[in-house]
């Protein structure tokens, strides 16, 4: 939570250089070629759609030209977006409520990734090793339980889990972690359980280790669990360049979401992970809008764990 506060400061610092001077606008290509689009994104499954989109041409035939940017989470993304370094970013959903909670102009474009709904069948969940005397999310309470970021989505939706299940959320105890980091902890005995995403949880299963809750799923049905957002001010100065880019989003996830085999075999393309893994990877749906609903219970669930004093009001960030 340290570094997310920092980076929404750092984010507010350059807001308030954005204002007074501005950089380059790359929605005023000049000539008649194609309008560079700055994107930042995360080499992670949720973003194949635009690595996707992007090879189909569904940019090209809006007039784009996509200039995608690695980054790696969305602590740098955030303040890139609001200062204008880059048109597009990529972030969860709990992410951009904490922002916009802090008064941060931003606006979701496109959903990015959700959760396929099926418990057991989602691509994150919480995992234990084999022989753990954990059976359901209820046992977590007393328990140490790493998430990759202390205060955002996966804490807030195991406690979900949690209480779903009967448990006293209050009582868990959680440790950050990289993702790459948690097997081995978990291995270990440092931690208990672990939240983890593909392709990590294919890792985990594959060594033995047992899925006890589906986070996302215990949270709301067909959960939105990341997006793509602009600035509030790239959304007032540049219409035509929000509405071209959302609608080759809307084509790209579309795509995806129909061909996850073109998913698996793009990933090699942007990420490191084991080929070997692909074809037991459990992908993420793409859903072509925000579930509102979703986006609301984790405005609430940020409240009721302490992210934030009071929520947003979700209208705000939605496109």
């Amino acid at each position: 939570m340290i570094r997310f506060r920092a980076a929404l400061a750092a984010a507010s610092v350059l807001l308030l250089a954005a204002a007074c001077g501005g950089g380059q606008d790359s929605s005023d290509a000049s000539g008649d070629g194609p309008t560079p689009v700055k994107v930042s994104v995360i080499p992670i499954v949720d973003v194949a759609p635009i690595y996707l989109g992007d090879q189909q041409g569904f940019f090209a035939e809006q007039g784009l030209k996509l200039e995608l940017q690695s980054a790696q989470g969305g602590a740098a993304i955030v303040p890139a977006v609001v200062s204008g370094q880059v048109d597009f970013g990529f972030s969860n959903m709990t992410s951009l409520l904490i922002a916009r909670s802090k008064d941060l102009p931003l606006k979701v474009v496109a959903p990015g990734a959700g959760s396929t709904g099926v418990q057991g069948k989602d691509f994150g969940g919480v995992v234990v090793k084999a022989g753990s005397p954990i059976t359901s999310a209820k046992d977590l309470a007393g328990k140490r339980v790493a998430v990759n970021t202390l205060n955002n989505i996966n804490d807030t939706t195991v406690r979900a889990s949690i209480r779903a299940a009967g448990g006293d959320a209050a009582k868990v105890e959680f440790t950050e972690l990289a993702f790459p980091d948690m097997l081995a902890a978990l291995d270990k005995g440092n931690v208990d359980a672990v939240q983890v995403v593909e392709p990590f949880l294919a890792t985990a299963k594959k060594d033995g280790g047992r899925v006890i809750a589906s986070n996302y799923v215990d949270t709301a049905p067909h959960l939105t669990i990341a997006g793509y957002f602009t600035s509030q001010k790239t959304a007032a100065s540049k219409p035509e360049l929000v509405k071209k880019f959302a609608a080759a989003m809307q084509k790209s996830l579309k795509y995806a979401d129909e061909n996850p085999d073109a998913v698996r075999k793009i990933l090699a393309t942007y990420t490191k992970i084991d080929p070997s893994l692909t074809a037991s990877l459990t992908l993420p749906e793409y859903p072509t809008e925000v579930n509102e609903a979703s986006l609301q219970t984790l405005s609430e669930l940020a409240v009721q764990d302490g992210l934030i004093k009071q929520a947003p009001d979700v209208r705000d960030l939605l496109p």
